[in-house]
């Protein structure tokens, strides 16, 4: 009975740990997935979560300030003028380098505008900076540009 007691315990503890035993790889670029699902979703609600209050952003060759000032002045707004925003042909790459994470995005993306329904579409590249703090990847940095997409 005391063998099959352990046994049992055992593969508790090792399915516990399969379930929630995600790489930092793995948990990394889900903070990314989170960060363009919200914009996907053209809310802001929990964006803030994913960043570091002194995080800093850079957008094609400006920037931005904290997420904070970045949200509230530029990404906040713009998706209030958005009926759709939807990115594709998404590619991510990732090092993790404890306790920092280098992330290089590429991507297309398509915006329709609520106004006039007119669509923009580009081609995307973003890298991010995070740090693991307290147990959590934060996003310290990030800096995206775009072009015309081809």
């Amino acid at each position: 009975m005391k063998k099959l007691i352990n046994f049992l315990i055992v593969m508790t503890l090792l399915l516990s740990l399969n379930a929630f035993g995600q790489t930092d790889k793995e948990t990394v670029e889900d903070v990314m997935a989170s960060y363009k699902a919200g914009v996907e979703s053209l809310s802001t609600k929990g964006l803030s979560d994913l960043f570091l209050k002194e995080s800093a952003v850079f957008e094609s060759g400006g920037t931005e300030g904290t997420f904070e000032h970045y949200l509230d002045h530029h990404l906040g707004p713009e998706l209030k003028e958005f009926k759709s925003f939807k990115f594709s042909n998404h590619e991510i790459s990732t090092v993790v380098s404890l306790p920092y994470a280098f992330t290089t995005e590429t991507y297309f993306f398509r915006i329709e505008l609520a106004e006039d329904g007119k669509v923009i579409e580009r081609k995307g590249v973003a890298t991010s900076v995070l740090i693991k703090s307290g147990g959590q990847w934060k996003i310290l940095k990030t800096h995206s540009s775009s072009r015309a997409k081809k």
